[in-house]
């Protein structure tokens, strides 16, 4: 019976300690800039870069749009920063008053995004 205990104790500690040494590999994407494009918007052709640097996403900019300024302009700031936090668009909201802007943007971001995975 103790070598029953002793073996399963054994077998749990080398269990642990090879899921605790996971490769440190950096993040979940390849570096490089990316493009996607999304007509979700109020207006269609929202443009987005986003930059990938050591694997993890680095920087989100709408860099071509036909939204309105100072209405879907509002969610540019927020919603670019949101994905770059989260390093995903999952979880994102959309900005109040901006719905629309921000769903496109956040489709724009996931189709540049699939081409680095």
């Amino acid at each position: 019976m103790k070598k029953i205990v002793a073996l399963t104790c054994l077998l749990f500690m080398v269990s642990a300690a090879a899921i605790g040494c996971g490769s440190d590999e950096g993040g979940a994407y390849t570096d490089g800039t990316y493009e996607g494009s999304s007509d979700a918007g109020m207006h269609e052709g929202l443009v987005v870069t986003v930059e990938v640097e050591g694997g993890d996403i680095s920087q989100v900019s709408v860099t071509e749009h036909h939204e309105t300024e100072g209405v879907g302009t509002n969610a540019f700031e927020p919603v670019t920063t949101a994905i770059v936090e989260a390093q995903s668009t999952e979880g994102v909201e959309a900005v109040a008053g901006a719905t629309l802007t921000s769903n496109a943007i956040i489709e724009a971001a996931d189709e540049a995004l699939a081409q680095a995975e």
